[in-house]
């Protein structure tokens, strides 16, 4: 078998992980804004209070627009509902996160560098330009290819 012929097998054979891992992209996603969402929400005024240390303006608004964009996108992820949409805001809070808190650490996770939120935002890019998959909500609702 040549070398062609084989990357194409297995490129249909691979295809039927697609969904699949959409899920568990979801699903990790998911918990991963799951308990930074909630210790904003049980933290609310000091978590409001570092914002506003960090130079981010309006600190106690945003701290509710923070925590409840993740509660919700949580909520979302796992149930593949509007999902292109939820994605958005989230890759924003990533973004924020990483120019406020993390670049200046550099890459690292060991030195609280931007290595994590960057694979977030990867994975919501991911779930924002090919959809939820077909296990999810957005595909019972909207139909295939959403």
């Amino acid at each position: 078998m040549r070398l062609k012929d084989f990357y194409l097998e297995l490129s249909v054979l691979l295809n039927y992980f697609q969904s699949l891992s959409l899920l568990f992209a979801r699903l990790v996603l998911a918990y991963g804004f799951y308990e930074p969402a909630l210790t904003k929400w049980r933290n609310f005024e000091t978590t409001a209070e570092w914002f506003g240390s960090l130079g981010i303006p309006f600190a106690p608004f945003m701290t509710l627009l923070t925590a409840s964009v993740e509660i919700i996108g949580v909520l979302l992820l796992v149930l593949g509902l509007f999902t292109r949409i939820i994605t958005v805001p989230l890759m924003i809070v990533m973004v924020v996160a990483v120019l406020t808190v993390h670049l200046s650490n550099g890459f690292s996770v060991a030195n609280n560098g931007f290595e994590v939120p960057l694979y977030y935002f990867l994975f919501l890019s991911i779930l924002a330009s090919h959809g939820a998959g077909e296990f999810s909500l957005d595909r019972v609702i909207f139909g295939k290819g959403k």
